[in-house]
Parts: C-alpha cells; structure tokens; sequence
C-alpha cells in the first residue's frame, strides 16, 4: 500500500462535502426477531452539504471541533468512524476533524450519517487505505444504517434496514425544505406502541405511479405540534411529507421558480432551504476531480 505522504499536501486543504438526504416515502413493512424494523424507503439526496475538513496527526491520534455540542466527540459519528478506519487499516496516520454543521440535527436528513460517510471515504483517500466503496459501505453500516447511502453515493430506493440499496435516478425535482425547530430521536419514534409496522411491501414502478406516505408521520405530528404545524401550512402548496423520523417537512415542485414562490411566504419563525435533488452525492465529484489531478 502506498504511503500516505504519497498524496499531495493540498489533499488535506479540500473541503469535503456531506449532503443531506430526503425520504421521499418510509413504509414500515415488519420487524425483526432483533427489534430492528424492516423498511421500504425512497432516498432522495439533495444540495444541501455539511462540509469536513481535515488535516494530518500522528499515528493513532485524532480529534475533532466543530462538533454537536451535546454530543461528546468520542460518540460523534465522525470519531467512531475514523477510528474503525484506522484499527481496520493501520494507515500510520491520525487526523484532525473539523465539521462545519449546515444540517439540522434530529431533523430526518441523515446529516450525522452523511458525515460519517464523508470521513470513510475522505480518509480512504487520504490514507491511501485503498478500500472500495463497497468494503467501505460494510464499515459504514455498523455505525448506522444509512451510512451505506452516503458511502455509496447515489439516490436510490432502500429496503431491509434501508442499507439494501437500489440505484434510481427520481424524477428531477426542487424540494422545500421546512425546519420547525425541533429534534427527533428516532429510536423513540420507532418504539411508538401506535406505530405501524406492517405496510404491504410495494414496487420501485408503483412508488413511481402512485407514490407512498410515511408511516412515521402520523406519530411524529401526534407528539410534536410544531411539526403538525409546519406540514399543514406546506400542505396549502401542495403535497407536504416529513422526511424519515424526523422534524423536517419538504415539498416537491418541478420548477425551482414554484418552489421559490412559497419559500418567500415561510414564516419567520421557521428556517427552510430550497434544494435541488441529485442523482449523485457531490462528493463523487471531489474524487474524480482528484483522481483527474494525479
């Protein structure tokens, strides 16, 4: 394996992306011996990144800033998943993280997630550990099941836990964003007594024909009211969906002027973006690019 004083030093200068993603519909087909839920899910990833930076330590050594500042950085995602990098491949290097958070946290948009999956494949670069996408995408699900996503790179359609992935490139589309400012756990949604948890499995081509809900959803705006609230106002535009278990509600529109029209009438009190949906994680890019410079 090569040395990682191999890269060129403005490797470690670049700013790596972690987008966030939407799910476009969550059915809750079963559950498991174990507890864990089986699910159907659209993954939809979207413009809107966290980026990660990072520069060299020494051997074994690593920390991070920028962090959840309710989340020591020895159970950050970021951490944990840096240092299953290393005790799987011994690259003879730390490094220091550094996040800078543009995700909302508990918000259903898998930012922890996508970080995660930003630090495996920025450090496989790095380090030049020379694992693939798919031996990095087995490390990424232990640290949770939508890392594989991000690892992976590409909008797809998830079953089982929703690491079993199906590339789709979904129809093009903008998507409002809404943030009515609340953090969700998702193990305590999905340990609701009221949830539902067998929804007849459905196709790819029937999703794409007649669209699903989110079985989530009812639990979630049961228990928080701000989030009730942000999906009955978004409903006044069209067809307003929670995204995944948490607190961020969006709708679709085919023209990013539509979608700007109603993001100028979201109330102060709420923030919002307005994101484009991607077939590819921007990250793919930043690898290529380097790829191209060598």
């Amino acid at each position: 394996m090569p040395g990682a004083d191999d890269r060129p030093a403005k490797s470690w200068k670049i700013a790596w992306p972690a987008p966030a993603k939407l799910n476009l519909c969550l059915l809750i087909t079963g559950r498991r011996a174990d507890g864990y839920h089986c699910l159907q899910t659209a993954f939809q990833i979207v413009d809107l990144c966290d980026y990660v930076h990072f520069s060299e330590l020494p051997d074994g050594q690593f920390s991070l800033s920028g962090g959840i500042e309710s989340i020591s950085p020895d159970q950050d995602l970021c951490m944990k998943a840096a240092r299953l990098l290393y005790l799987r491949c011994g690259p003879g290097l730390g490094a220091a993280i550094t996040l800078q958070k543009n995700i909302p946290v508990g918000a259903g948009l898998g930012g922890g997630s996508s970080d995660a999956a930003t630090t495996l494949l920025a450090l496989n670069y790095l380090w030049q550990t020379g694992l693939n996408r798919e031996q990095l995408a087995g490390i990424g699900l232990e640290l949770g099941a939508d890392v594989p996503l991000f690892v992976l790179g590409e909008s797809a359609w998830g079953e089982e836990l929703g690491e079993r992935l199906t590339p789709v490139k979904w129809p093009r589309r903008w998507f409002l964003v809404v943030n009515p400012g609340v953090s969700i756990s998702t193990r305590g949604i999905f340990s609701a007594p009221e949830l539902t948890r067998n929804s007849t499995p459905i196709t790819i081509r029937s999703f794409l024909k007649d669209g699903a809900g989110n079985d989530c959803e009812s639990v979630v705006r049961e228990r928080y009211g701000e989030v009730d609230e942000a999906l009955a106002w978004l409903a006044r535009f069209g067809e307003s969906r929670l995204s995944g278990t948490g607190s961020c509600v969006f709708a679709a529109f085919e023209r990013r002027q539509d979608a700007a029209a109603v993001q100028a009438e979201v109330p102060d009190k709420w923030s919002h973006w307005l994101v484009r949906g991607l077939d590819a994680s921007p990250i793919s890019d930043s690898l290529q690019n380097l790829a191209a410079e060598q």
